[in-house]
């Protein structure tokens, strides 16, 4: 709140000095090469495909269960959304699905880009999806801090500067992707209540976002946001810690339940995003019983592709948008709030 009130009594509240230092901390933490912090993550996701130098009527391969604005952001630069779907243990795309996709895809159709979005916070296996031999680009809105597998706990402000070489190493390996976005919407791991970074990791792909270093001030994010993903940046390792204590208290509660979790593909770099669980039983059902116990869940893939009817093809993203409930994760949940969730999870119809 600080930091916003002071960015608010300056004359310039937008794109500015702050914008500057939230490039400058977010490099600390993820050692790319080049960075713009833009006003959306559909502005990010635009540039993105426009560095890549695509082709109208090319086709981008997307998850079913990818933010819906993927879909216009593709449409919009007269390009084709190739819908891949997943499995019914993990929500990301993976080679396999998106081998299957290609393979299914209309005769003469083009692949020009993969976008890999990290779903509920999961971690896909991107080395192999970059494999395949086309450009990824990785969305990590809300797996950022899965990552990061090593953070000296001494460093409270969650800098890298006190950490061994190594592991800055292992934090730049588990980005393949061209380019990186990292969204910083109000349901983002990371929230500046709008907005999204947009970086390269290497020299090569940097210089193709460093030809939209010009762009004009209404595509960049202004100071007043920046101002609070300098703070988020900052405040990263101890929110983690707190989902990660009330993600316990949920898990043993699931265990009790004949409902089904998602199984990251390594426990320890699950950051806890959110807590999911996939239903035996109808949604709104859950969703109603929750509402008597003034608790409130939700769909955990509304706002998806799939969660608004954009791709027939992939019956098991679309099976998933239907069964799939969102309980209360967040850092300054109380305990005894926590003990209430974990309670009805394990009285679930």
């Amino acid at each position: 709140m600080d930091a916003v009130l002071t960015a608010m009594v300056e004359e310039k509240i937008g794109p500015g000095e702050r914008n500057r230092l939230l490039i400058h901390t977010a490099k600390e933490h993820l050692r790319f090469d080049y960075a713009l912090a833009l006003r959306s993550p559909a502005v990010a996701l635009h540039l993105a495909l426009k560095a890549l130098n695509v082709r109208s009527g090319q086709a981008v391969v997307i998850s079913a269960l990818s933010p819906r604005y993927y879909f216009h952001v593709i449409e919009d630069l007269h390009l084709t959304p190739l819908f891949c779907d997943v499995s019914y243990d993990f929500p990301c795309m993976s080679r396999e699905t998106i081998e299957n996709a290609i393979a299914g895809r209309p005769d003469g159709l083009e692949i020009c880009a993969i976008v890999l979005h990290h779903t509920l916070g999961f971690l896909p296996d991107t080395a192999s999806v970059a494999e395949l031999g086309f450009p990824v680009i990785e969305d990590i809105s809300q797996s950022y801090g899965g990552l990061i597998k090593a953070v000296d706990k001494k460093d409270e402000d969650g800098s890298l500067e006190n950490n061994s070489a190594k592991e800055k190493e292992s934090l730049q390996a588990n980005i393949s992707g061209v380019f990186c976005i990292l969204g910083l919407e109000e349901r983002d791991m990371l929230t500046s209540g709008g907005g999204a970074l947009l970086f390269a990791m290497n020299r090569r792909d940097g210089s193709a976002l460093r030809n939209f270093a010009a762009i004009p001030d209404e595509y960049c994010l202004p100071d007043i946001n920046a101002a609070l993903a300098v703070v988020q940046f900052k405040e990263l390792q101890r929110n983690i810690e707190k989902r990660r204590d009330i993600a316990r208290v949920y898990m043993q509660a699931s265990l009790r339940t004949r409902h089904k979790r998602f199984i990251p593909l390594a426990e320890d770099e699950y950051n806890n995003y959110s807590f999911s669980l996939v239903l035996e039983t109808g949604l709104k059902d859950v969703i109603a019983y929750a509402r008597k116990k003034e608790i409130i869940t939700e769909s955990a893939f509304e706002n998806t592709a799939a969660g608004v009817g954009l791709c027939g093809k992939c019956p098991v993203g679309n099976s998933l948008a239907l069964r799939t409930v969102l309980f209360p994760i967040y850092p300054r949940l109380r305990s005894q709030d926590a003990e209430r969730v974990s309670k009805l999870i394990m009285t679930l119809p």
